[in-house]
C-alpha cells in the first residue's frame, strides 16, 4: 500500500495532481489524445465559447458574476443585469479567457506552470486570488463545469473520430476535466487539518 501524506495534499498542488493522476490513471497516453484532438477542437473553439455563455446568460444566479468589473479588464461595466448583453467589450474580454483557456487544454504541456494554471482558474473565482469581486458560489462552478464537460463530450462524438480515437480522447477528457473539477473545488473548502490514518 502507497502512503500518501495527506496534510500535503490540501497545501501542495503539484503533489496533489499527481496524486490524482495517478489515481485515476491520467499520464502521458491521455495527454498526448488531448494534443492529437488540437487539429479537430481549435477550430470549434469560438462555438463552444458561445455556446457556454449563452448558457451563462441564461440564467440570473449566472449572469450576475459578469456586472462587476472583471479583473484585468479596464474599459467601461455595464449599469445593471438587464443592460449587460453578450456584445459588451467586457463581455468579449472574458470569452478571449475562455477561448484560451478552451485551447491551452489542448495545447500547453502538462508541466508544472499549466498546473499552476488549471489552479489558478479555480481560485480566480473567489476572492483568494486578491480582488473580492469575483466570489461565484461554488453550486454555479459546477453547473459550469458539468456544462463544458459535456458540450466537450459532444463535440468530441461529432468528430467523426474512429471509434478508438474517440474512446481514447474522450476517456482523457473525462480524467482532464475531473483534475480540474478537482482544482477548482479545493479554493472554496474550508481550511482544515485532515485526519491521517496510522
Amino acid at each position: 500500500m502507497k502512503h500518501i501524506d495527506e496534510s500535503r495534499l490540501e497545501s501542495d498542488v503539484q503533489y496533489r495532481v499527481s496524486y490524482l493522476s495517478e489515481f485515476m490513471g491520467f499520464g502521458e497516453s491521455d495527454i498526448k489524445a488531448i494534443h492529437a484532438s488540437a487539429t479537430h477542437l481549435a477550430p470549434l473553439v469560438p462555438g463552444l465559447v458561445d455556446a457556454v455563455y449563452d448558457k451563462l446568460f441564461g440564467y440570473d444566479a449566472t449572469k450576475r458574476h459578469f456586472v462587476p468589473r472583471q479583473s484585468g479588464y479596464e474599459g467601461s461595466t455595464p449599469r445593471d443585469l438587464q443592460s449587460l448583453t453578450q456584445d459588451h467589450e467586457m463581455i468579449q474580454f472574458r470569452k478571449q479567457h475562455l477561448g484560451r483557456y478552451l485551447a491551452s487544454l489542448v495545447t500547453r504541456p502538462y508541466d508544472g506552470k499549466m498546473i499552476e494554471y488549471l489552479d489558478m482558474v479555480g481560485k480566480i473565482h473567489t476572492p483568494k486570488a486578491g480582488s473580492p469581486e469575483p466570489d461565484v458560489p461554488l453550486v454555479q462552478m459546477n453547473a459550469l463545469m458539468g456544462f463544458v464537460a459535456d458540450a466537450i463530450t459532444a463535440t468530441i462524438l461529432g468528430l467523426g473520430l474512429d471509434r478508438e480515437t474517440e474512446v481514447r480522447t474522450l476517456r482523457a477528457f473525462g480524467k482532464l476535466l475531473w483534475l480540474q473539477n478537482d482544482l477548482i473545488n479545493r479554493h472554496y473548502q474550508q481550511a482544515r487539518t485532515p485526519a491521517v490514518a496510522n
